[in-house]
């Protein structure tokens, strides 16, 4: 061979060793990119609303509440931190168990470990982070907040333990304990922790406010347990909608659906006019309910959260534009 063809093929495979190291790193990238996005699909983004909105109402009660002129902007930020990974671990918790169960397969709306887009591993892996995550923002939130230590844990690993119990260890979603308990957390609880990390204190008045907020959160736990009811009923699954049938389960959506705002309209009459501003999503939730009703309620919990995240966010603005609000007194 000539120098100069050897020349030439030493270059060739220089070139085609640099062409194969870019494509080589760019494949490197997209996986990583689509495994992110499989552990951002694990955490059910689309229903955080639930756990946020409480956080933000409860904050904003503090923020406005009499006594309290350091309202503390990085706790805020802390607390939605601690709330989100908790829910976000109780959201793979119950991934996991429902997978476990037998309960999800290829027609369930989660198929993160059924499709093996994730392993058990890593799904087990990730909810340990997350409640790992969700005690690393306790921590730091029980020394800036005034509140004593012993009073926040209290309602946070309530929170946490219910979070995990919901589908782990007694699994009170599979003994229609789980409306009760997503009552609780999703409402009273978040606001009231959210409450006392600004304060230091409880006022139990909070929980007033949080009666609407948790309504409306149950409205998506709901929907999704009637739309998954016969998938449910053939595993041994008892749910609410189980045990009342779908045409009492369409009475009790559109009851929780609908009574928070029925509840707004009567806040405006009587106190501002302000509390009218969440029922700009009426219409909105009018043709959910007829979806519902027509039995084609495949995407309707999506839709609810969805709805649940814009009428909170109302909900929130209408109580930080009030001068004062109502049986939140000063001690």
């Amino acid at each position: 061979m000539k120098p100069s063809e050897k020349s030439s093929n030493s270059q060739e495979i220089l070139l085609n060793g640099a062409a194969k190291i870019p494509e080589t790193t760019e494949k490197k990238r997209n996986n990583g990119l689509m495994k992110l996005s499989s552990y951002v699909l694990a955490l059910r983004p689309w229903s955080l609303s639930a756990s946020l909105m409480p956080t933000l109402l409860g904050s904003t009660i503090a923020y406005k509440y009499p006594s309290n002129a350091d309202f503390n902007y990085f706790t805020l930020l802390l607390t939605v931190f601690t709330v989100i990974s908790v829910h976000g671990a109780g959201n793979v918790v119950n991934t996991y168990f429902d997978y476990v169960k037998g309960i999800d397969n290829r027609k369930s709306d989660d198929r993160i470990l059924v499709d093996h887009i994730l392993t058990k591993d890593e799904v087990v892996s990730l909810g340990a982070y997350l409640y790992f995550a969700g005690c690393v923002g306790f921590i730091l939130l029980a020394v800036l907040s005034p509140a004593k230590m012993e009073h926040l844990a209290l309602v946070y690993f309530g929170g946490l333990s219910s979070s995990f119990l919901y589908t782990g260890g007694i699994g009170f979603k599979y003994i229609a304990l789980g409306d009760v308990l997503i009552l609780t957390i999703f409402g009273p609880i978040s606001v009231l922790f959210a409450f006392m990390a600004q304060t230091g204190h409880a006022e139990w008045a909070s929980m007033y406010y949080a009666i609407p907020l948790a309504l409306n959160t149950e409205a998506i736990l709901h929907s999704n347990n009637t739309r998954d009811s016969e998938a449910d009923k053939k595993v041994g699954i008892v749910t609410l909608a189980i045990i009342i049938g779908h045409t009492a389960s369409h009475v009790l959506y559109a009851f929780l659906l609908f009574t928070p705002y029925m509840m707004f309209m009567v806040a405006s009459l009587k106190y501002s006019k302000w509390f009218m501003l969440p029922l700009v999503t009426l219409p909105s939730a009018f043709k959910i309910e007829k979806q519902f009703r027509s039995n084609n309620i495949h995407t309707v919990p999506k839709k609810t959260a969805k709805l649940n995240l814009f009428f909170g966010i109302l909900y929130v603005l209408s109580c930080s534009l009030l001068p004062t609000l109502p049986y939140i007194t000063k001690r």
